[in-house]
């Protein structure tokens, strides 16, 4: 069947875990049911699908018992094809993918049906894309990895800049580097999940840090080289910025993410292209200390958990997948980002942009975004075939578009 013919537009697989709840809040909210939007909710238990289908229609005051419940197992490979087969886009939030994403994505590329999740995990996704790149683009499938706050405000952030410098100066910035100016919210018990699973991984296959260590691992195979290294745990002076960065723990995914959107766009940033984040911490010694203790504090905790009795100690006492803050606490989170793109010849036309975000950055704005692109992918005019993509390479403008008209983002020219 064509994916165009098929019952659904949208299935919000994992409905029942805490984001994937707030991603069929999300879509009830803005487009209700029986609407515009064809979509599902699907999970394991059917009878926790029903209780979490009343509790949404109750607190939004809509008649829910139109909306679609099906069931599979990510342990059935079957189930999830019988899943895939019924609609143009999977949408997911069961992590960590790497213990139960992997039948999902080969499913999905199998049967040419449209895929989004939240992934993180860099060992896990080059697993995928290496295993099942010529099947979903010979199905036509666009398969599109990291779709929430990592890491579409830092990919379509470096496409909104990059496209300006190019529309105003005929040239792309030769360096784009993101600031975390400020944020608020708390660790994702997915993402910690994520984590954990990442340095199992490690602890039984050694070969993992290579992959993890590379800057360019998500790039196709002939590109995984260039003139980015990995992020420092030492402070950094920033005259850009003028003042002290520290390290950002998002970048290890999010600058993997940007240097593959560089290559499936065509270089449109430049063959020598260099991307890179960190967390402003201000100047003088005040913000040298606030670096100072960003990297010995990652560092630290990165080495405690690599070892793995300390590390299944410790996990008990972290968020878990499915914990999460409270509606009043995903409100007040927000997350406020600034791109600086240096000019190639003349840094008087270097060009400063702006992406924010109105809720928490784990949890309230990350289903947003995860919702939009589903439903990008599934009613916006394609601008690719099949294949594993980026937001950036599969959505770009169109995405921009939804998460700023729909989804509480913006993304501005500083000084404009």
């Amino acid at each position: 069947m064509d994916a165009s013919e098929r019952e659904f537009d949208v299935i919000v697989w994992g409905a029942t875990g805490f984001t994937g709840r707030l991603v069929a809040e999300y879509l009830l909210g803005r487009y209700g049911v029986g609407g515009e939007l064809r979509w599902a909710m699907a999970g394991r238990n059917s009878e926790k699908l029903a209780a979490v289908r009343a509790d949404l229609g109750r607190d939004a005051g809509k008649d829910v018992d139109a909306l679609p419940i099906l069931t599979g197992d990510s342990a059935d490979q079957g189930s999830l094809e019988a899943l895939a087969a019924k609609t143009r886009v999977v949408c997911t939030t069961v992590g960590p993918y790497a213990t139960y994403g992997s039948g999902l994505v080969e499913a999905c590329a199998k049967l040419g049906t449209d895929y989004c999740d939240l992934a993180g995990e860099v060992q896990w996704m080059r697993r995928m894309i290496d295993a099942h790149e010529a099947t979903a683009t010979a199905s036509g499938a666009r398969i599109v990895h990291a779709c929430g706050f990592d890491s579409i405000p830092s990919d379509l952030g470096t496409f909104f800049l990059q496209r300006e410098m190019r529309a105003r100066h005929g040239t792309p910035a030769r360096h784009v580097k993101l600031r975390v100016k400020a944020s608020q919210g708390g660790a994702s018990g997915g993402t910690i999940a994520s984590m954990l699973h990442m340095l199992d991984e490690v602890e039984k296959d050694p070969s993992i840090r290579g992959i993890l260590a590379d800057p360019y691992a998500l790039n196709p195979a002939d590109r995984r080289s260039g003139p980015d290294r990995n992020e420092a745990l030492a402070p950094t002076k920033d005259d850009d910025f003028d003042g002290w960065v520290g390290m950002f723990v998002m970048a290890g995914i999010n600058t993997r993410v940007v240097r593959r959107s560089n290559v499936l766009l065509g270089d449109l940033y430049g063959a020598d292209f260099r991307y890179d984040e960190a967390i402003l911490t201000g100047g003088g010694p005040l913000g040298y200390a606030k670096a100072l203790g960003l990297g010995a504090g990652t560092g630290g905790v990165m080495a405690l958990m690599s070892v793995g009795p300390i590390r299944r100690g410790l996990s008990r006492f972290l968020p878990k997948p499915g914990e999460g803050p409270s509606k009043a606490q995903r409100e007040a989170g927000f997350f406020d980002l600034e791109f600086h793109g240096e000019h190639p010849d003349d840094r008087g036309k270097s060009l400063r942009a702006r992406v924010t975000g109105d809720r928490d950055p784990g949890y309230g704005s990350t289903s947003k975004m995860l919702a939009e692109a589903a439903v990008c992918l599934a009613k916006d005019e394609p601008a690719t075939g099949g294949g594993f993509w980026t937001p950036a390479s599969a959505m770009s403008d169109a995405l921009i578009t939804r998460l700023v008209e729909r989804a509480g983002l913006t993304f501005t020219i500083e000084g404009e």
